[in-house]
């Protein structure tokens, strides 16, 4: 089974087109993608996460 696509942030944030602090304001009312803290610190978000949340998006929109 192969592992699920893992995004760094700069590349989701130039997929949304939003800035980081945007993006921080965003996560801060509980909004947005789920976010992945690796061991090493570096932040990622899984692309099957980024997908739903721009679906929900959507429906919301409608």
């Amino acid at each position: 089974m192969s592992r699920p696509k893992m995004l760094k942030l700069r590349e989701v944030l130039e997929e949304i087109d939003m800035s980081r602090a945007a993006f921080y304001r965003m996560r801060a009312r509980n909004q947005g993608p789920r976010l992945i803290k690796l061991p090493n610190g570096h932040l990622r978000v899984r692309r099957s996460d980024l997908d739903a949340w721009l679906s929900k998006g959507e429906e919301l929109a409608a």
